[in-house]
């Protein structure tokens, strides 16, 4: 295959070759996500990526492709007991492709071949990345690539050392990279049937692993501003990374004191262990909640009102332009701003003495009720289709648009999606990639013009509370 049909390939999506139909970027990031899940699915349909005793039907290789690429980690079967080395090595690599993402990939790729990177490319890699303007695209992704190899590498390393002391060294290696890039990449698969309940106390994994955590869901807009503020390109922080910050910092405390305050004296959960360990548990779910999927104890045996907070923390997510899921920090922090500037009668709303615009404050309000009537709507079609525990198959739905991972599970170590029947499984895929993708989606009209009408109609004021 030469380097123009390569590049052909990567740039042309099928539709648009072989339909003729000129495809927006937005929907190549969507269609070229959709590509990798078959593909995935094709390779753990292969005999070689399962036990012997394990046989994988289709919908459950698609499930776990659409949970790898969509960066979820909910499961239907056991990870490293029903898939063999080579299936899950297909499951990490659609976790980094997933989380990384085409466009970002598919650039390297055209970079490495010596390809020119023309306008189309550069609109699907803004789309993609979140990104308000398409200026130094190419090197943004350069930057994004350095960063998550050297972050994934000193995860890997800092874990294999760890889990030295646990299993011989070449398994520790591999146990080590493969959570580094799980966590990094906010994707909730473990090596472990029990995830990662056996280190719950363990400081090394619990601080390490969090870090990755927060590092792949923080954004790769706030490396870049962090990097321009060091080498002098900027003197002060952007609107953007100091609302992802405040917003980040208040529900990491938020949940864990919330999560420890529900659950402490719980018989079942963290009654049994040390204040520390309380602590350091609470602390380690508040930020898997925000779209990891991790876990270090069984969430079946939490209080309904703990999780229905970790509900509301899988929901937000993490902020845009990262490897995160859910509405994003920033649609939660400017639908918040909003609220305070109608209970204070102010005409705008402000964040850092700085006024956010009032189409971008609409589409944040739009996003969050979009997302709420979503997962509502497809619990209840759960509930009728499923007959289980409401509260856990909101949990489950609200898991999988927030492409976070967590469950009460199915009594064993898989998801409770594993008790699923096939149309309650394909419902879950639905709803994976509408959390992967329709966020993303709703949120490239924000940094679109919008269009003007010729004319308004009058106005007529409308009772209200």
């Amino acid at each position: 295959m030469g380097t123009a049909t390569l590049t052909n390939l990567l740039t042309r999506p099928l539709f648009e070759r072989l339909m003729g139909i000129r495809l927006l970027p937005g929907q190549v990031v969507a269609l070229a996500g959709l590509a990798v899940i078959l593909a995935g699915t094709l390779l753990l349909m292969l005999p070689w990526a399962t036990a012997p005793d394990v046989h994988l039907r289709g919908i459950d290789a698609m499930f776990t492709a659409t949970s790898a690429v969509c960066v979820t980690g909910l499961i239907v079967l056991d990870t490293p007991k029903d898939f063999t080395l080579f299936g899950q090595i297909i499951i990490m690599l659609l976790i980094q492709i997933g989380g990384l993402g085409y466009s970002t990939l598919a650039t390297l790729l055209l970079l490495a071949l010596g390809q020119r990177i023309g306008l189309k490319e550069r609109m699907m890699m803004a789309e993609a990345l979140s990104t308000i303007d398409m200026e130094g695209l190419v090197r943004f992704v350069k930057t994004i690539v350095l960063i998550t190899v050297t972050i994934e590498g000193i995860g890997a390393l800092l874990l294999a050392v760890r889990f030295s002391f646990d299993m011989d060294p070449v398994r520790a290696f591999y146990a080590g990279v493969f959570h580094a890039i799980s966590a990094f990449n906010n994707a909730g698969f473990s090596l472990f049937s029990d995830n990662l309940v056996g280190y719950r106390s363990d400081l090394t994994v619990n601080f390490v692993v969090t870090t990755l955590i927060m590092l792949g869901g923080i954004g790769f807009l706030i490396f870049r501003d962090a990097l321009e503020n060091v080498r002098g390109q900027r003197f002060r922080f952007q609107t953007h990374t100091k609302l992802v910050l405040a917003v980040s910092v208040f529900l990491l405390v938020a949940g864990t004191v919330g999560i420890w305050m529900l659950e402490w004296n719980n018989r079942k959960t963290l009654a049994p262990m040390a204040t520390a360990d309380q602590v350091l548990v609470s602390y380690f779910h508040s930020v898997s909640a925000r779209t990891a999927g991790l876990n270090t104890i069984d969430l079946s045996h939490m209080r309904d009102a703990t999780l229905y907070l970790i509900i509301l923390l899988m929901v937000i997510g993490g902020s845009p332009g990262s490897t995160a899921g859910g509405i994003k920090t920033t649609t939660f922090g400017i639908v918040c701003l909003s609220t305070w500037a109608v209970l204070r009668q102010r005409a705008d709303v402000e964040a850092f003495h700085r006024r956010i615009p009032n189409e971008l404050v609409m589409k944040a309000i739009c996003l969050a009720i979009l997302a709420m009537a979503t997962i509502t709507g497809l619990t209840l079609l759960l509930a009728y289709t499923e007959g289980k525990s409401f509260l856990g198959l909101m949990f489950e739905v609200a898991s999988a648009f927030g492409t976070v991972g967590l469950s009460i599970g199915d009594g064993g170590v898989r998801s409770l999606s594993a008790l699923f029947g096939d149309l309650g499984k394909v419902i879950i895929i639905l709803t994976m990639l509408i959390g992967r993708f329709g966020p993303l989606t709703i949120g490239l009209f924000a940094v679109k013009t919008p269009a003007q009408a010729h004319y308004r109609y009058p106005e007529s004021k409308v009772v209200i509370g």
